[in-house]
C-alpha cells in the first residue's frame, strides 16, 4: 500500500467531480482503495430499511467515498489548497505544506 499525504481529521478542498469546491474535514481515509469520505461532501441517497435508530427507514442522505487523487489539503495558514511534502526532523517524518512551508502534524 502506498504512503498517502491525507491523514483523518485534515481539512480539504474537493478540485474535482460534482462536489468540486466544497471544503471539509476527512472523517475516513481507506488505504486499498486510495478513498476518502469528506464530510458534507459528495453526498449520495441510500435507501435505508428501518432499524432502530431510524424506525420508519425510508431514503437517506450520506457521504460517498471521493478518490484522494480529487482532493487537496487546505494551507493552515492562508486557507487555500496546497500540495504536501515530508522530511524527517529528529527522526520522524513530519508532513508539511508546499505554499507556506507550515508543518503539519
Amino acid at each position: 500500500m502506498a504512503k498517502l499525504k491525507i491523514k483523518k481529521g485534515d481539512n480539504v478542498k474537493i478540485i474535482a467531480g460534482n462536489s468540486k469546491g466544497t471544503t471539509g474535514r476527512v472523517l475516513e481515509v481507506n488505504r486499498k482503495t486510495n478513498r476518502v469520505i469528506v464530510e458534507g461532501a459528495n453526498m449520495v441517497t441510500k435507501h435505508q430499511k428501518p432499524d432502530t435508530q431510524n424506525p420508519d427507514g425510508g431514503r437517506v442522505e450520506v457521504e460517498a467515498p471521493i478518490h484522494i487523487s480529487n482532493v487537496m489539503l487546505v494551507d493552515p495558514k492562508s486557507n487555500e489548497p496546497t500540495r504536501v511534502g515530508r522530511k524527517v526532523e529528529d527522526g520522524k517524518i513530519k508532513r508539511y505544506s508546499k505554499k507556506s512551508g507550515q508543518l503539519l502534524d
